[in-house]
């Protein structure tokens, strides 16, 4: 109990060093994982799900092996708190995600949108090329969304069950989706393991994630939500995106590009279609949710 107890402190204590100082500069460890996550899959790729599920056993499998032997090497209370928040910290991405949002809503309210086609892929892997202000502004909305669950939220729950074991193997899950877990030629049977362990470790978390969101906006968010959040074709990313369209009184989902791909989503939400104003605002929402996530671990700590 003692140890949870820590545990819970450690995480608010990192959620306030991620809001401080954003993500480490330099060697950042999410980074580091994924420099090895890259040379391992140079050696042991191939278009075969088992494959895949190697990878991404051994990776994962790895990250909780380090995380346990934080947990040993940290047994007195004052240490365990410092080294859980210095994990929450490197696997949070709450404050470089908000900056990454106020960078496009910049340039954009500058009229910039060259700028912000270039920059988008910082947020998501849509096709930037031919979308206007309001496509983009769309496009962030969208992303602020879904990302306040896998950069904030997620870690948050994670650890709360798990402790540093279970923030270093979510992170891991986590990058490994980004890195393999598309609908492509090279990765539609190598990266499926990486897919669904990410839906599976983001399905608790994104449904807390729409919940925090209606505690803090109300009752438009809840309503939405729960009306449109199943509509999305991922089983995650609609509960987080149907709660913010609730809550900030616009219509999210259309016609996205990937690749030459297009995907055509349900609509969320009943307003109008998001403007530039609009990142701002989600940006700030997304800040909230992660403070209120913070506020119940250290209620329940």
């Amino acid at each position: 109990m003692s140890s949870m107890r820590v545990s819970g402190e450690g995480l608010v204590l990192g959620v306030a060093l991620d809001a401080l100082f954003g993500d480490p500069k330099r060697w950042h460890p999410v980074a580091g994982f994924g420099r090895v996550a890259s040379g391992v899959e140079r050696w042991v790729y191939g278009d075969s799900r088992r494959r895949g599920v190697a990878y991404v056993g051994a990776l994962v499998g790895g990250a909780g092996v380090a995380g346990v032997a934080l947990e040993r090497v940290s047994r007195r209370p004052v240490v365990h708190c410092l080294v859980t928040a210095g994990v929450t910290w490197a696997v949070l991405g709450g404050t470089s995600l908000g900056r990454e949002g106020l960078y496009m809503a910049r340039v954009l309210e500058r009229g910039d949108v060259g700028a912000a086609r270039e920059r988008l892929s910082h947020l998501c892997a849509r096709d930037p090329r031919g979308l206007d202000a309001r496509d983009l502004s769309r496009a962030v909305v969208e992303s602020v969304a879904e990302n306040t669950s896998d950069a904030s939220i997620a870690p948050l729950v994670w650890g709360a069950v798990a402790g540093i074991p279970g923030l270093l193997m979510y992170r891991a899950v986590n990058t490994l989706d980004a890195m393999v877990g598309y609908r492509s030629p090279k990765y539609e049977r190598f990266g499926w393991a990486a897919a669904r362990l990410d839906d599976v470790a983001n399905w608790v978390p994104a449904r807390v994630t729409g919940g925090l969101v209606a505690l803090c906006s109300g009752r438009e968010a809840w309503r939405v939500l729960r009306r449109d959040g199943a509509k999305h074709p991922s089983p995650n990313a609609g509960r987080c995106e149907a709660a913010f369209a609730g809550a900030l009184g616009v219509r999210l989902g259309g016609a996205n590009a990937y690749g030459g791909r297009v995907e055509r989503r349900p609509e969320m939400g009943d307003g109008r279609a998001p403007e530039v104003r609009d990142i701002r605002r989600a940006v700030r929402l997304s800040a909230a949710v992660t403070f209120a996530a913070a506020a119940v671990v250290w209620s329940v700590r």
